[in-house]
């Protein structure tokens, strides 16, 4: 069957340096009170840690759910048309782009899936480590797209190419781990099904599920929480 896989990684930006009680600020040291924050600045703060791991460690949660529920789905999509098990992929790729939208930080995505992969792997799955290799694979596919956007586009269209470029990844991972040797065909068709899945699942659920957490005040203390206020008066 397609072995499309959980993904994200763990990456912190700066020196790693830490001076007295408060945030991520200046070069990635730890210093100041705890409350100074630029708005739009790219350098994490303690809150954005926190709450990039209760994001990543839940939708590996989901990552375990999925690794039972997604069984009975690719054989008969596989019996329809060989590569279509691909579209169930997506399920494995939401964290990275859903922790990148909420947390707005270089290095979200990766981390995101990374951790959320990570989780997978340690609660028992059928991949076993290669769980967290191919979150790496397909964290750096999403992380890479909010990369070339300079950390500064956090839109729906940007959100749904963030989670189609992680479906090339996984298609590309899992083709090369699991498939050796695929037809052409198969492989055109995997990378596609796995790419549309991406683009819809971690992409516009994703999207759609931050507006609706930022609407119930929940991401108030991230800009993204304040941008989706914004565009909503």
């Amino acid at each position: 069957m397609g072995q499309p896989h959980p993904d994200g990684t763990e990456s912190f930006h700066g020196t790693g340096s830490f001076q007295g009680t408060g945030s991520i600020h200046g070069t990635g040291s730890f210093h100041g009170n705890g409350s100074s924050f630029r708005t739009g600045s790219l350098r994490w703060r303690v809150v954005d840690i926190v709450v990039a791991s209760v994001l990543a460690v839940a939708a590996g949660l989901v990552f375990v759910i999925w690794n039972v529920a997604h069984s009975p789905i690719p054989a008969p999509l596989n019996a329809l048309l060989p590569g279509l098990q691909a579209l169930a992929g997506g399920g494995w790729l939401f964290a990275g782009v859903l922790t990148a939208l909420v947390i707005r930080k270089p290095g979200a995505a990766l981390y995101g899936e990374v951790v959320a992969a990570t989780v997978s792997a340690l609660v028992g799955n059928q991949w076993g480590v290669l769980t967290i290799e191919s979150g790496l694979v397909q964290g750096l596919g999403a992380e890479l797209v909010f990369a070339v956007f300079l950390y500064r586009r956090w839109n729906l269209p940007v959100a749904i190419l963030a989670g189609a470029l992680a479906g090339v990844a996984l298609a590309v991972n899992d083709l090369i781990l699991w498939y050796p040797g695929a037809a052409t065909a198969f492989a055109v068709i995997y990378t596609a099904s796995a790419v549309i899945s991406g683009a819809v699942i971690a992409g516009l659920l994703s999207w759609f599920v931050v507006r609706g957490l930022a609407r119930t005040g929940a991401l108030s203390r991230f800009e993204s929480g304040r941008a989706f206020a914004r565009s909503a008066t």
